[in-house]
């Protein structure tokens, strides 16, 4: 029975203890991730986050079950604007998903910057009359948008519902730990 929980422990990506570890995303932006999550590939990136820009950094975990991205928005805003922005950025969130439960919702400042912050459990219903008949996809996630010198960074955790509460204390570390140089 122990190595049933272990094994299934392992391929969910359950972190029962993790480990915080420094991650440089590039040179203007630091944070601290579960050692396990590891850098994806140019082909996860490609597939897992079609775009026609790159994140600045993308990480997983072995079971691919939970992610955490960097990227620059295509939006551009003044940090004077932070408020219309989480406005827009809220509409965003509801229209990308079937359904929205909001979590939480707010400012908050770490390490001395203003971050538009939105936690929330998300679904994306599936299609029964489709030919593969799909389930509806629920997943965790807890996004940050950070306005600085006219650019959007967002930092973005997700992971798949049954697994949330396993998460949640980490990705709260997660984002806490942001650092972001002025110079970015």
């Amino acid at each position: 029975m122990f190595k049933v929980c272990a094994l299934s422990l392992l391929f969910f990506g359950l972190p029962m203890q993790y480990k915080m570890v420094k991650t440089k995303v590039n040179e203007s932006i630091t944070l601290m991730l579960p050692e396990e999550f590891y850098p994806m590939t140019p082909e996860d990136i490609a597939r897992r986050y079609p775009s026609v820009r790159s994140p600045l950094g993308a990480y997983t975990i072995p079971s691919l079950m939970a992610d955490f991205s960097v990227n620059i928005s295509a939006t551009r805003w003044r940090a004077s604007d932070i408020d219309m922005a989480k406005n827009f950025f809220r509409a965003g969130v509801y229209n990308l998903f079937d359904k929205v439960t909001m979590i939480r919702e707010e400012v908050q400042t770490v390490n001395g910057k203003q971050f538009i912050v939105f936690e929330f459990d998300s679904r994306i219903n599936g299609d029964p009359s489709s030919l593969e008949a799909r389930q509806p996809v629920r997943r965790y996630n807890y996004v940050q948008y950070l306005l600085i010198n006219g650019k959007t960074i967002v930092f973005s955790f997700n992971c798949h519902a049954r697994i949330k509460e396993q998460w949640q204390q980490a990705v709260a570390e997660i984002m806490t730990s942001i650092k972001v140089k002025n110079n970015i």
